[in-house]
């Protein structure tokens, strides 16, 4: 009783046309009168946002499968034909997916592409649909190179291998921001009854090789170096793309961890296929690097669209590089080919590098001293890509962005983070500084010497109760006064001197007190500012069950060690966790 229409067309339309290992699912759990879990998969449908979907491949209206996938890209075709009209059969969509599937439901993201495609082919729009897996940026850059309407790509990224993903791109090659997820989310609730199927095949990727080798500077260097690189792309996508970046840039082709080298949905070597997790990941890179004699490391998350670095040090441990240490490597580098290849400085008020606010302030340093425009964005690249787009729109040059979830955005053939140009750049970074008896941590230290030392604690908590993540999240809000907005005044013994709130659009830093990023009541997000420079950000993730903390301290050139000394003594005091 009281089952809405919505949700019975969406049952009897799963019924007629899922795959038999679904249909079995759930006449499985008919039969045992699982009433909770069949609740759980048909009792509300997940819901588009700017991420586009993520959720366990599985039956029912809140789970990925062949029903949900068509519904979704039927909303999302209305949704276009409504903003472009005839452009959209003119110009078409481009689809992408990864190596995921899920046996028991008989899910996979092939699948899942091929039908995304059979949606808009049966309305007449050309699809470029990729002939095998494929990294996530190739998707965003097929939407610019050939300047489509949207692009989709059907991934889940990092998270668990239960799980599938739809993400979608606008004709920017920027992921969506709003208000295009509530116009899609409305139009996929008006178009939820099947349409006719079929598909097309198209690649570009030798296309896309060819647009990154502009960030090839020095070839000469990269043919004679003897530097010795592992690459691991967990199980996902990323092996064949990365060597042949490494080819197209004329670097020596890394040694690939065997266990790890091909596409597995299972990803049986390790708990969470994130290299963003650290050492644990990387364990296997590690036992190669040893035996073969390398001394750097680089891991793709299994879209490919992420990147870790890791170096062996003089006494024998690896470090792995955080995401800011990364941003921070990378944005130099970028920066000072630029510079070679622009000797006439006239032109450097033009260029731009971007960040997430939540990311470190390094590029900001590099920008003031040598005289290029840095920007903050909110976190994800759907903010940086289409502010990049912006920028380019006005004739301005976009070097690099950035985020400290291990994600850089080299160059602009691509509007989105891009591990595959991210590794071959990094090996050619490598190979420069190898030639140079250089190090990168070496360089590392080097940048933070001669643009200022920003020393970062980046961490998070998991926590699957909302409740319990509103209440504290007002408490901070109301920290003082029950009544009244009353933010902490102070942590650790030192002031607290601005506060921006952007789940509610305070920034106390602002005359009016209003925010200049966007904000949103959905999400929590608070940042403090310290009197000694530090900075602090709490917010909720949008695809997991985590509360994440940013903090950063920041120092001019020479004043490294106070700073440090500091920073060490605050997290260790009592009480300060």
């Amino acid at each position: 009783g009281g089952t809405s229409n919505t949700r019975l067309l969406g049952f009897y339309a799963f019924w007629l046309l899922s795959n038999p290992q679904t249909v079995a699912l759930v006449q499985g759990l008919v039969k045992d009168g699982a009433v909770g879990e069949l609740r759980r998969c048909f009792g509300s449908r997940m819901e588009f946002g700017t991420a586009g979907l993520r959720a366990a491949m599985g039956p029912g209206i809140s789970c990925m499968n062949d029903l949900t996938i068509i519904q979704t890209t039927q909303g999302f075709c209305k949704y276009l034909e409504h903003c472009f009209g005839e452009g959209l059969k003119e110009r078409g969509v481009v689809v992408g997916f990864d190596a995921r599937a899920h046996p028991p439901s008989g899910g996979s993201s092939k699948r899942f592409a091929s039908l995304a495609a059979a949606v808009f082919i049966g309305r007449g729009v050309p699809v470029h649909l990729f002939c095998d897996i494929t990294p996530t940026p190739f998707v965003p850059f097929t939407v610019s190179h050939l300047g489509l309407c949207a692009g989709v790509m059907v991934t889940a990224s990092h998270n668990p291998k239960q799980d599938n993903g739809y993400k979608v791109y606008w004709e920017n090659g920027a992921q969506i921001v709003p208000p295009h997820d509530k116009g899609i989310s409305v139009a996929i609730e008006a178009n939820l009854e099947p349409w006719p199927e079929s598909w097309d095949i198209t690649c570009l990727s030798h296309k896309y090789y060819r647009t990154i080798q502009q960030h090839c500077h020095h070839r000469d260097i990269n043919k004679s170096s003897e530097v010795k690189i592992v690459h691991t792309s967990v199980h996902g996508v990323g092996h064949a793309f990365v060597q042949s970046a490494f080819k197209a840039f004329d670097l020596r082709p890394p040694y690939a961890v065997e266990e790890q080298k091909d596409p597995d949905p299972e990803f049986p070597t390790v708990k969470y296929p994130n290299p963003e997790e650290g050492e644990g990941v990387l364990t296997l890179s590690f036992a190669l690097a040893e035996r073969e004699g390398a001394t750097v490391v680089l891991a793709n998350d299994p879209d490919a669209d992420r990147l870790a670095v890791a170096e062996k040090q003089e006494g024998g441990q690896w470090r792995v590089f955080s995401g800011n240490e990364l941003g921070a490597l990378l944005g130099w580098w970028v920066y000072k080919c630029w510079k070679q290849t622009n000797p006439d400085q006239s032109t450097v008020k033009s260029v731009y590098m971007l960040s997430s606010t939540v990311s470190s302030k390094i590029l900001r340093a590099i920008a003031l001293k040598e005289g290029f425009h840095f920007e903050e964005t909110l976190t994800g690249f759907k903010w940086m890509g289409n502010r990049a787009r912006e920028l380019l729109d006005q004739n301005k040059i976009v070097l690099f962005a950035f985020e400290e979830a291990i994600g850089y955005m080299c160059g602009s053939a691509v509007l989105d983070k891009d591990g595959v140009s991210a590794a071959a750049i990094a090996g050619e970074m490598t190979s420069y500084l190898a030639a140079k008896n250089t190090t990168l941590s070496q360089q590392l230290t080097a940048i933070y010497e001669e643009y200022g030392y920003h020393i970062t604690k980046n961490s998070y908590f998991i926590c699957h109760d909302q409740e319990v993540i509103r209440a504290m999240f007002d408490r901070l809000r109301h920290y003082g006064n029950q009544e009244d907005v009353s933010y902490p005044r102070q942590c650790g013994g030192v002031a607290i001197t601005a506060v921006r709130d952007l789940t509610t659009g305070y920034d106390s830093n602002q005359a009016d007190n209003k925010a200049v990023l966007p904000s949103s009541p959905s999400s929590q997000m608070i940042t403090f500012s310290f009197s000694n420079g530090g900075v602090a950000t709490m917010r909720t993730s949008g695809t997991e069950p985590k509360i994440k903390y940013y903090t950063e301290l920041c120092a001019a050139p020479g004043n490294r060690y106070k700073h440090t000394k500091y920073y060490a003594e605050l997290c260790a005091a009592p009480g300060n966790r």
